[in-house]
């Protein structure tokens, strides 16, 4: 399996310029930047497939048992991702104040490293 995508610029900019130094290719940063774009897409977001994306209105935003439910999708949005094998720790927590949702994966294992990695995406959640 060969996983290559453009790299994304510190404010989520796709990076140009610089030839092939501008991609991830086969890499755990290529997986967690296709993580973080995965949890970054919001359900029905994509005109291209409107299945694609985390269903964040329909089962995780202002419903009961919202923490374990998004810890349940978000964790299954990351396994789903291309070369992750597993996670070996993960949380979600909901920041009121600044309307962020936190996802903290821990120990991330891909098919291109023996190492684990970890993530932290805040995600902004708009006002609704």
């Amino acid at each position: 399996m060969t996983l290559r995508v453009r790299q994304l610029s510190a404010t989520g900019d796709m990076a140009f310029g610089q030839g092939s130094s501008n991609f991830l290719i086969n890499s755990s940063a290529t997986i967690a930047q296709i993580i973080g774009t995965r949890l970054r897409l919001w359900s029905g977001e994509w005109f291209l497939n409107l299945k694609a994306g985390v269903p964040y209105l329909q089962q995780i935003l202002g419903k009961p048992n919202s923490v374990a439910t998004a810890e349940m999708v978000l964790r299954a949005q990351i396994l789903a991702c291309p070369g992750v094998s597993s996670i070996q720790l993960f949380s979600a927590s909901y920041d009121a104040n600044t309307r962020t949702i936190t996802i903290n994966a821990t120990g991330v294992q891909t098919i291109f490293s023996a190492q684990p990695f970890n993530i932290t995406l805040p995600l902004p959640v708009p006002p609704g």
